[in-house]
């Protein structure tokens, strides 16, 4: 615990004054935490046949590109170019006809590449949208998540009895989701109450609670993919809390669904 607890505290000091500089240091950070993000799904044991390093080279190469060029900035929805998209489907595909060899870069490996690098581009692009909108929506939105994330922890593990989901992660509890959820609803729409607007509040408290929902199915979606491969965490870069996707899961997918829920409020 005193681990988990430091390492979150030396991540904290790292992380929130890039995201308060903003501009080339947030972008390069993000751009750090993608690369290590893919390189932690292309290196499940289970999920793929082996991926040849050029591959994998050529693989953050493309993830880059999609992050910081193909997409609009100002615009939610806007997405890569149709060139792009033949291109990457080309790239990856292709390499797969110069040598057969069961288990090693088959194709399905190839589709397994392009649907993560668009998943992984789509999440850590909303994070570019969202800090050059308004760093305190992106504070509101990691709120949500850690808020989540923290009390369900603590609130399943005093009053938790019954589990929700015991064959993906047997720590989770009715107790637990249910007070993550009033609790990770409550505190992120007081801090957008007082602190981004006070306008529209009843549709920012049923978006907050649905997004407590996507947390803790994000969180239960990692979980299976860590399950489904046999490990415990998706790497151990950082102490105590395992990989960049295990410290970053559900909020992924609370970037996500706000760039939806957001065109209904």
């Amino acid at each position: 615990m005193k681990k988990r607890i430091l390492s979150a505290i030396v991540l904290t000091a790292i992380l929130v004054p890039l995201v308060v500089a903003g501009g080339k240091p947030f972008l390069i950070t993000i751009g750090v935490l993608a690369i290590i993000s893919l390189k932690e799904i292309i290196d499940l044991p289970k999920s793929h046949s082996k991926i040849p390093n050029g591959i994998v080279l050529l693989a953050m190469i493309t993830l880059l590109l999609l992050i910081f060029y193909e997409y609009e900035i100002t615009a939610p929805f806007g997405g890569p170019s149709t060139m792009t998209l033949a291109l990457m489907s080309l790239t990856f595909l292709l390499p797969t006809m110069l040598q057969y060899k069961k288990g090693e870069y088959e194709t399905k490996d190839a589709f397994y590449l392009i649907g993560v690098s668009l998943f992984l581009s789509t999440a850590f692009h909303s994070v570019i949208v969202l800090r050059a909108e308004n760093i305190n929506l992106l504070v509101y939105l990691l709120l949500i998540a850690i808020c989540t994330d923290i009390f369900a922890y603590f609130i399943g593990s005093f009053f938790g009895k019954r589990k929700i989901f015991p064959n993906i992660s047997p720590n989770k509890t009715y107790a637990g989701c249910i007070g993550g959820a009033i609790l990770g609803t409550i505190i992120p729409v007081l801090f957008y109450y007082f602190v981004i607007s006070k306008e529209q509040i009843v549709g920012i408290l049923i978006m907050t609670f649905l997004l407590t929902i996507v947390t803790e199915l994000g969180d239960l979606l990692f979980s299976k993919i860590k399950r489904e491969n046999g490990i415990k965490d998706f790497s151990d870069l950082i102490p105590g809390h395992g990989g960049i996707l295990d410290r970053f899961d559900s909020f992924i997918f609370v970037a996500l669904a706000y760039m939806i829920l957001i065109r209904f409020i």
